[in-house]
């Protein structure tokens, strides 16, 4: 049995194929009222690539979260074919628990070409070194003294690395006023090995883990009892260079806007040398408490 929790979510990634182009996934028993999005976001991927030849990376990832996951029920991926071209490889992947749809995932695999030229725009801001910053860890014990039982059990499991750029805010006051923007450095806690596919699905996992936190900043601390429940609606992800998930990668968020319910959420991921590797872009759902 593996305690690593970075071998723990190679293992969560690596599906068990029960037929031709269908795969099931397991889904964990946690305290978490539904399924963590991110997982199921990276299994139905994985399940993707699964039916590719393996010589195309993935370059574009849509997906819809229809209904939540039941935590401990295992999850059946059922991928469908939809175009083998020369440059282009396109899958649907369909999650199913418990006989219900739960999840849609669209992927798209292109064939590395040279594109006669490249361009990027700079990261938005100088932030300094993963290395200088405490863990989301350390500051919650700075902060509280010690970690609660539920966070101290999470805190073992987390298979990321997360380091906000900017200290957490604690209080209402800290939060007012704040910009819709929040900025961490990820990595996964050990080696994930070679297979790029898992690397793009494990960061596939991590992407869903802090994003609509840019949401959340101008209304309530991060940490702490929350005043609103959030859910993920869609995700869409953009695939531009290769990377490893177990080096340090910086992932700049910001909401450009909030309304009806609904929050959206952009992120651009890059790598320490400062190239942009990922785009992601995200709508979640917002509802008061109480």
């Amino acid at each position: 049995m593996t305690t690593n929790p970075a071998e723990s979510l190679v293992d969560l990634l690596d599906l068990e194929q029960i037929e031709v182009d269908i795969f099931r996934g397991r889904s964990p028993e946690e305290s978490l009222q539904r399924v963590f999005g991110g997982q199921v976001a990276g299994q139905a991927l994985v399940a993707a690539g699964r039916t590719t030849e393996g010589d195309r990376p993935v370059h574009s990832l849509h997906a819809y979260f229809l209904r939540p996951g039941r935590p401990g029920v295992p999850i059946v991926y059922q991928v469908e074919h939809v175009r083998d071209g020369r440059s282009f490889t396109t899958r649907r992947v369909t999650a199913v628990q418990q006989g219900r749809t739960i999840f849609n995932l669209t992927a798209s695999f292109h064939k590395p070409e040279e594109g006669g030229f490249e361009h990027q725009l700079p990261p938005a801001r100088k932030v300094p070194d993963p290395e200088s910053l405490p863990t989301v860890t350390e500051e919650i014990r700075e902060h509280l003294g010690a970690l609660p039982e539920q966070l101290e059990r999470m805190a073992r499991r987390q298979p990321f690395d997360i380091r906000y750029v900017d200290r957490l805010r604690w209080t209402t006051e800290e939060v007012r006023d704040a910009e819709p923007r929040s900025a961490v450095w990820m990595r996964a806690v050990g080696p994930l090995g070679d297979d790029p596919l898992v690397h793009t699905c494990a960061l596939t996992y991590a992407s869903d883990m802090t994003l609509l936190d840019a949401v959340r900043i101008p209304v309530e601390p991060l940490w702490g009892p929350r005043g609103f429940d959030m859910a993920s609606l869609d995700h869409a992800m953009w695939f531009h260079r290769p990377f490893r998930a177990d080096d340090w990668l910086l992932y700049d968020q910001e909401s450009p806007i909030a309304v009806g319910g609904r929050g959206l959420a952009r992120g651009r991921i890059y790598d320490l040398e400062g190239r942009l590797v990922v785009s992601v872009v995200q709508e979640g759902l917002f509802r008061k408490l109480g």
